[in-house]
């Protein structure tokens, strides 16, 4: 919607600029018209509702709203530089130790673990536009000392 109003307010300013003046009032009445309309129409029209995610909870890690394929793809996302078959070794090793009935109560703080570390980029540098970007996608730039 600001898009349109910016793109009118622009097209009323270029089109009063290229005619007489005693032509264009009628002519930017009109148009401002026309903008207070869409601006009325916009802010009463309903709103839909977010859809919300409903997990499948036959799926799910108990306890949680994790399903198994959340998991596989932030593993194939965060570890691209690793291969098919050692990608498939850490899912099914997580989902083993997530699945085991024993870690029921440490499965939320385990799952979280492994995001926190899975959503961590560490390099010697970032450029400032490097960092938000892995920020902005919720993820953490973690700086590296010097190893020498």
């Amino acid at each position: 919607m600001g898009r349109l109003l910016r793109k009118g307010v622009l097209f009323t300013l270029l089109f009063a600029g290229v005619s007489t003046p005693a032509a264009a009032d009628p002519i930017v009445m009109f148009l401002l018209g026309i903008a207070r309309d869409m601006i009325v129409e916009h802010a009463t029209r309903p709103r839909l509702p977010a859809p919300e995610y409903v997990p499948d909870m036959e799926r799910v890690y108990k306890g949680t709203i994790v399903e198994p394929d959340h998991m596989r793809r932030l593993i194939d996302d965060s570890f691209p530089y690793l291969g098919d078959a050692q990608r498939k070794e850490i899912f099914d090793s997580l989902n083993g130790a997530l699945a085991d009935p024993k870690n029921t109560a440490v499965r939320g703080e385990m799952i979280q673990y492994f995001v926190d570390k899975a959503l961590t980029v560490r390099a010697h540098a970032f450029s400032e536009a490097a960092k938000a970007k892995i920020e902005r996608a919720g993820g953490r730039a973690e700086v590296l000392g010097d190893q020498g």
